[in-house]
């Protein structure tokens, strides 16, 4: 809508109309379980006010939240929120590092794939010709999981400069990490994981050297660009910064 009022889209003979979807229930609602459904009509309100989201997928909820005004909230889904595909999707980065999945369907049927897989480039997603993106799948996770999302924008309202999304499984008797997952969003063309630092720190017990480490590996796979909101520089700043920040208060709270 917004390409349409600024003239970037034009509606023709291959995209010839806007049809909503808000009227099938299929892809509304969200189900919680051992695999948790939500559908990608599902407004961003509606993760906000579930009565069991929020304590399961904490994370999720913190992206939630950044999104937007109340407004935007109310009428913004999900499944719009991913299939943007913009860099700087808030609920990416948090549905990145809880492993989330996609489901994709069409009339020859549907696949199942991971969101990681699913964005190909600013705008762009893996897509094919007649398919709907038409519900996010999660598994529960472990119990000694603790997840956080940071973003910085310039107002309170703003798109993110850059953001962070980290996901740490620890090891409750020996504090090691068993698991680690991390992105970051508006510094690559698509929403990142950071899977050089993920590797660095999985099955480690994490030290104030390899959290300075994992500092450098991940300025170093970024790749942001100067545009009006930021230069690179300070974006490649901000992940180094968030990083740290993310971590620390993952540890702070075994």
């Amino acid at each position: 809508m917004v390409q349409i009022k600024n003239r970037e889209l034009q509606p023709s003979q291959s995209t010839p109309a806007l049809i909503s979807l808000r009227s099938i229930p299929e892809l509304s609602g969200i189900e919680m379980g051992e695999k948790t459904r939500i559908g990608a009509m599902a407004t961003i309100t509606d993760l906000i006010h579930h009565p069991e989201l929020g304590g399961i997928f904490p994370v999720l909820i913190q992206a939630a939240k950044r999104i937007g005004s109340p407004q935007v909230r109310n009428v913004g889904t999900i499944g719009g929120n991913l299939c943007n595909c913009s860099p700087c999707a808030d609920t990416a980065l948090a549905l990145l590092v809880l492993d989330a999945r996609v489901v994709l369907k069409c009339s020859e049927g549907s696949r199942e794939i991971p969101l990681n897989d699913f964005f190909i480039g600013p705008g762009e997603s893996c897509l094919a010709s007649g398919e709907v993106l038409t519900e996010i799948l999660l598994d529960k996770p472990a119990p000694n999981s603790r997840a956080i999302f940071i973003k910085k924008g310039r107002v309170r309202m703003d798109l993110a400069i850059a953001s962070v999304a980290v996901l740490l499984e620890m090891d409750g008797d020996t504090r090691k990490c068993k698991k680690a997952r991390v992105a970051a969003g508006s510094v690559a063309p698509v929403p990142l994981r950071l899977k050089k630092v993920e590797e660095l720190l999985e099955n480690a017990v994490i030290s104030k050297e390899m959290l300075t480490e994992a500092q450098k590996i991940a300025m170093n796979s970024v790749s942001p660009i100067t545009d009006i909101r930021s230069t690179a520089e300070y974006r490649r700043q901000i992940v180094d910064v968030y990083i740290k920040r993310a971590v620390e208060k993952l540890l702070d709270n075994e």
